[in-house]
């Protein structure tokens, strides 16, 4: 732009006025949302308040201490809601701050906490989504010519057996002494009176290479079942037995599979729904879910009725939710603690951390949606500044730019 006016500026001076620019004017608000977004990923984090009535940003906090939260609302006595997470930091930032507000806890975040213990959940139980393999039917030929060659077809060890068995019986048919067969094939003596005492290949098909234990034996019997259930990836069965203790690297899992379960069959049917997949279709309202994902949810709860009880602890939290029945979180809570199901008990132990602003969170309207949008909108006006998205220019990007 200064290009287009003809304004001879560099960018570090104006990057220097925007930064001494003047604060807008901003009334206090009613209703405040309070979240964190990352000036860098993992290592340093922020806070942004947002108007959640006129969906305007408020102010930008370097950090997220609850000390600095709770300086910045003592200056405002006016404020009457707090939508927040229920991070600890926010809470306790929010109580010494503002303790005549109304903290209210986010019901996305509820949400989405509860759909992160329901996913553990199905992945404990992951087994009863694998039906039983279907019997296979009457062996054919081909094992039995196995039984008898050790060595399949297209083995190279095999096929160059074969060759030189071939050859041997050949020129020893033509009327070829061993010796002179062992001058013109440059082999040994020995060798050739072991390939002409063989009457068939397989004789020879002995030796260090055939049934010598390995450090694999062990866990075969693993690979194979995971094979049928439909585990298919070597790196992801390597990575399994490396988990039980197998010492060696993913070479020889990887021959095996190819040289061993390639040419298996596999189990018939279709292929047994993932545990994140049973998490979505538990998560979805019924009325909303598709034909055939409903059909196999209800043979998944049927083979496992935790998995049933995990799904109705699920829909009355959603009935909860969504009806803004807070006050029947208590009894929700103690019937999630008496479930064999440690992920949904550690979800409900947290909830009762927090119990006030969870309850307040599924009983009033507001939540922290505009609050999630503003983050979003962060992440953009970073990846515009390019690496020079410091704190003092960022917060004057956000509230110049409402």
């Amino acid at each position: 732009m200064s290009d287009a006016f003809g304004v001879r500026v560099s960018r570090n001076t104006l990057l220097r006025l925007i930064t001494s620019l003047p604060d807008p004017p901003t009334a206090t608000p009613r209703v405040l949302g309070v979240d964190e977004y990352a000036q860098r990923r993992g290592r340093i984090y922020g806070t942004v308040l947002v108007d959640v009535e006129t969906r305007r940003p408020v102010d930008l906090l370097p950090d997220r201490e609850a000390d600095t939260l709770a300086a910045w609302l003592s200056e405002r006595p006016e404020i009457e809601i707090i939508c927040r997470d229920r991070a600890l930091f926010y809470a306790e930032g929010a109580t010494r701050g503002a303790p005549q507000a109304l903290q209210v806890a986010d019901r996305w975040h509820l949400w989405h906490n509860l759909g992160e213990a329901a996913e553990k959940c199905v992945y404990r139980h992951r087994g009863c989504l694998r039906s039983a393999p279907a019997p296979l039917e009457e062996p054919q030929q081909a094992p039995e010519t196995t039984a008898s060659s050790p060595w399949p077809t297209g083995h190279r060890f095999a096929e160059r057996t074969r060759a030189k068995h071939a050859t041997v019986h050949a020129l020893l048919a033509a009327g070829h002494s061993k010796r002179s067969i062992a001058r013109q094939l440059g082999m040994g003596l020995n060798t050739v009176l072991r390939f002409s005492r063989a009457t068939e290949p397989e004789q020879l098909f002995t030796g260090q290479w055939q049934s010598r234990p390995t450090k694999l034996d062990a866990y075969k019997p693993h690979l194979d079942q995971r094979w049928q259930e439909g585990c298919t990836n070597a790196w992801k069965l390597w990575e399994e037995i490396k988990a039980q203790g197998y010492p060696d690297g993913y070479g020889n899992v990887r021959a095996y599979v190819s040289r061993n379960l390639r040419g298996k069959p596999q189990p018939v049917g279709p292929r047994p729904p993932s545990a994140r997949a049973v998490t979505r279709w538990i998560l979805t309202h019924p009325n909303a879910l598709a034909e055939n994902d409903r059909l196999q949810l209800k043979a998944v709860l049927a083979n496992y009725p935790e998995l049933e009880a995990l799904a109705e602890h699920v829909r009355s939290f959603a009935h909860m939710l969504t009806q803004l029945q807070g006050h029947q979180l208590p009894a929700w809570i103690e019937a999630a603690t008496t479930v064999d199901l440690p992920s949904l008990q550690r979800f409900a132990q947290h909830l009762k951390r927090d119990i006030d602003a969870v309850v307040a969170g599924l009983s009033h309207p507001w939540n922290s949606g505009v609050v999630e949008g503003h983050v979003n909108r962060i992440k953009m006006l970073k990846r515009q500044m390019y690496g020079r998205a410091g704190f003092d220019l960022l917060r004057k990007r956000v509230l110049l730019a409402r």
